[in-house]
């Protein structure tokens, strides 16, 4: 199955990216760069680019529809790790772009 999320990024510029502070290097056993979110919360944080509309996340890569990547993907959030392809929120966020709804079984 080829991966959808390649193709679209879609998610990336309609969501705000938001998680708990201790998932970034700011703490021990963090893995997001922490230069790369903006405090939301005094327990949460966000993806830089994410918290104003019209929004994009400063780690996303490419032209939406077409080819994008994520500069940290191996180090992305668990709001971003746990997104999945397809869902409503996915269809949602793709229809809002003008890109056609996945069907993923």
């Amino acid at each position: 199955m080829s991966n959808h999320c390649l193709d679209c990024g879609t998610c990336c510029v309609t969501y705000r990216v938001s998680f708990y502070w201790g998932e970034t290097t700011s703490h021990e056993k963090g893995i997001v760069p922490q230069e790369l979110t903006k405090a939301i919360s005094p327990h949460h944080v966000c993806m830089k680019g994410t918290q104003t509309k019209p929004s994009r996340c400063v780690a996303l890569l490419g032209e939406i529809g077409h080819k994008v990547s994520c500069s940290i993907y191996e180090q992305r959030s668990s709001t971003c790790r746990e997104f999945e392809a397809g869902t409503e929120a996915c269809n949602k966020a793709r229809l809002q772009h003008g890109l056609s709804m996945l069907e993923i079984s």
